[in-house]
């Protein structure tokens, strides 16, 4: 059975997000195929929703979709809802320099 696709307005935003950084940084060619890795990853949670690793948060799953990042989703009856996605790489998050 395949899982109706539920796509979240701030999984949205942060997808066009990475599209156009990787677009204006590397080209189109490999935001076009950062955005079909997105789509391989989606079909696959169509058949399979719980391929993903729980997280600390109530029934949230996520998988990543490269190496930098990682889509969060959750399994509710036959959808699944995409929720967010995330940049994984670590960054210095103090400005003051100190």
């Amino acid at each position: 059975m395949a899982y109706e696709i539920i796509i979240n307005k701030r999984f949205t935003n942060k997808l066009l997000n990475v599209l156009d950084y990787l677009e204006k940084e590397w080209g189109k060619k490999v935001a076009l195929a950062f955005l079909d890795t997105v789509y391989t990853r989606i079909h696959t949670l169509q058949s399979h929703p719980y391929i993903g690793s729980l997280t600390s948060f109530d029934n949230v799953r996520s998988t990543f979709i490269t190496k930098h990042n990682r889509m969060f989703y959750k399994v509710v009856k036959n959808k699944i809802v995409i929720l967010n996605l995330y940049d994984t790489r670590k960054r210095n998050r103090n400005k003051t320099g100190s």
